[in-house]
C-alpha cells in the first residue's frame, strides 16, 4: 500500500522546461531530463520506465505543510492573469491551506526561486462535499514577494505552464515529482498515457509517497501544458509503478476559472483513506 500524499511530518544548474511562459513572465528554457533506463516490473510482467533523479525544473516544486521542513506533496505553477496560481492534488491540502509553502525548483535543500506562501485554495464542490476521486485537484494562490518595493508574482519568476484537459490514450507525458522528504532531488519520467476505466494512468517506477500533485506535462506548439496531476483513483495509486489522475474536463476548468478570477476560496476536508 503506497499512499501518494502523507501528512507525516549539489548541483546549482536547473533543468528548465521549454516554452514555460505565461502572461506575467517569459523564460528561455530546456526540456527536463528524459529517462532512458527500462526495467521489468515483476508484478505487471511489463516493461516499465524507471524514474530518474534530476536537479529540478523551475515551474515544479515541493509543497510543505505549515511549519514543516519535510515536503509531503508536489505542486506546479499554472498560467494565470494574476500570475499567482499553483495546481496540486486536493488530498494534499486541508482547511484553507493557508500557511503551506511552495519551493519551485527545489533540490538538495536549495530553494533557488525562494519559498512562496499559500494564501488561499480552490477546489471542486464534488471533492469538498464528498472527496470524489475525479475531483482530486486543487488550485492554490500564493502571496507575492516584495522586490524593490513592488510585489512580484511567482509566475514572473518561474513562468507558468498552460492549463489543459485530460490527455488521450497513447499521449506522451513528462512527470517531475518529489517523493516525501527533505534535502533531496526530484524524479522525472517520460512515458505514455493509458486509461484504467475513467482514469488516465501511466506506468513508471518509482512514484511513491509525496509525488501526489505532480503535474502531467504534455508538450504543445506553445509550450508545456498540465493535463493531469498525480491523484484521482486511490489518491494516485496503490503501487509505485502505476499512477493515476482525475480526468481533467469541465469541472476542472470551472474550478480553474474560479481560482484565476480570485473567487470565493474553499475549505478542504482532511483526506480520507486512499482505499489501498
Amino acid at each position: 500500500m503506497i499512499p501518494r500524499a502523507t501528512t507525516t511530518v549539489v548541483l546549482l544548474a536547473l533543468v528548465i522546461l521549454p516554452g514555460a511562459c505565461g502572461s506575467a513572465g517569459h523564460a528561455t528554457v530546456r526540456p527536463p531530463v528524459t529517462p532512458t533506463t527500462q526495467a521489468v516490473t515483476p508484478t505487471t510482467q511489463a516493461v516499465t520506465p524507471t524514474a530518474q533523479h534530476f536537479v529540478g525544473t523551475q515551474t515544479v516544486g515541493a509543497l510543505f505543510p505549515p511549519g514543516s521542513s519535510v515536503h509531503t506533496c508536489t505542486a506546479s505553477v499554472v498560467d494565470s492573469t494574476a500570475g499567482d496560481l499553483l495546481i496540486t492534488a486536493a488530498h494534499c491540502v486541508s482547511g484553507t491551506a493557508r500557511g503551506y509553502t511552495f519551493a519551485p525548483g527545489y533540490h538538495a535543500g536549495i530553494e533557488p526561486f525562494g519559498s512562496w506562501t499559500v494564501v488561499g485554495a480552490y477546489g471542486a464542490a464534488e471533492w469538498l462535499a464528498g472527496q470524489a476521486a475525479q475531483s482530486d485537484f486543487a488550485f492554490l494562490a500564493v502571496a507575492p514577494h516584495q522586490v524593490n518595493g513592488r510585489p512580484e508574482q511567482i509566475q514572473e519568476v518561474t513562468g507558468g505552464n498552460q492549463f489543459g484537459t485530460a490527455p488521450a490514450s497513447g499521449d506522451q507525458v513528462t512527470v517531475p515529482a518529489y517523493a516525501l522528504g527533505s534535502n533531496d532531488d526530484p524524479v522525472t519520467c517520460t512515458t505514455r498515457v493509458y486509461y484504467a476505466g475513467a482514469y488516465p494512468a501511466f506506468n513508471c517506477d518509482p512514484y511513491a509517497d509525496g509525488t501526489s500533485g505532480a503535474p502531467w506535462l504534455q508538450q504543445s506548439h506553445h509550450g508545456w501544458v498540465v493535463v493531469g496531476v498525480i491523484g484521482g483513483f486511490h489518491q494516485g495509486g496503490c503501487h509505485t509503478w502505476t499512477s493515476y489522475s482525475a480526468a481533467f474536463g469541465p469541472v476542472t476548468m470551472r474550478t480553474y476559472s474560479e481560482a484565476a478570477t480570485a473567487g470565493k476560496a474553499s475549505r478542504f476536508p482532511s483526506a480520507g483513506s486512499d482505499g489501498c
